[in-house]
């Protein structure tokens, strides 16, 4: 990671933007852990959704997420929030989404895969995708794809890759993908709308594909889409 770069969200924490949210982010593991503080950074109120708000996981994001970070339970992060990140195991969050109550009007971002992670298989049929399932949960909702193609590391540090890292952007809101996408770019990240909810499952495939080879005895590799000027 660039040297620099922490100092630099040291002093963004306590700096708003023009325009502030409030984001739930349902979760404390890694994908948590890389997205919650780079959002503070850019001035938002962050509010991880917990099991456990009080105990460690959780209590160390608070603290490196800016001074009105807080954390409690999944139910009550999305109350006031205008976006919800679901950081969560993929194969769980239909079950998830059913369980944090109305949605409506809010962002969702999903930056989750459906992977049986023992045989990297999909857990879908070729139908569908996690997106899909979480807009047809919560239709009322702005569901958008995103951060499922790339690890954490490579949220937090993009220049270590030696390019520029795109990130797809699926939903059926330009509203929300404009908003999404902001945020992708605050990050250093590049943001790509690649049309609607039901091309989620073609970017989650994207994973698939990462994945198999990076676990496998085949050559590993990184790909990123590119805009073309």
């Amino acid at each position: 990671m660039n040297p620099c770069k922490p100092l630099v969200l040291f002093a963004l924490l306590f700096v708003a933007p023009a325009f502030a949210d409030t984001i739930a982010i349902i979760g404390t593991g890694d994908v948590a852990k890389a997205l919650g503080p780079e959002f503070a950074a850019q001035g938002h109120t962050i509010i991880y959704g917990s099991r456990n708000p009080g105990g460690d996981k959780a209590q160390d994001l608070v603290k490196i997420s800016g001074k009105d970070a807080s954390a409690v339970s999944p139910q009550e992060a999305v109350i006031d929030a205008d976006i919800v990140v679901l950081a969560v195991p993929g194969l769980l969050v239909g079950e998830i989404v059913k369980g944090l109550g109305d949605l409506s009007d809010k962002i969702i971002i999903d930056p989750t895969n459906p992977l049986e992670r023992r045989i990297l298989t999909f857990h879908h049929a070729v139908e569908t995708s996690n997106a899909q399932i979480i807009q047809a949960i919560a239709p009322d909702a702005y569901v958008v794809k995103a951060f499922n193609t790339l690890n954490w590391r490579t949220m937090i540090d993009p220049d270590a890759t030696g390019g520029p890292i795109s990130i797809p952007l699926a939903g059926d809101s330009r509203r929300a993908k404009k908003v999404v996408a902001k945020l992708v770019e605050g990050m250093g990240l590049e943001a790509i709308d690649v049309g609607g909810i039901e091309n989620a499952h073609w970017v989650e495939g994207m994973l698939m594909l990462w994945i198999n080879n990076r676990f496998s005895l085949r050559e590993s590799f990184d790909f990123h889409l590119r805009k073309v000027e």
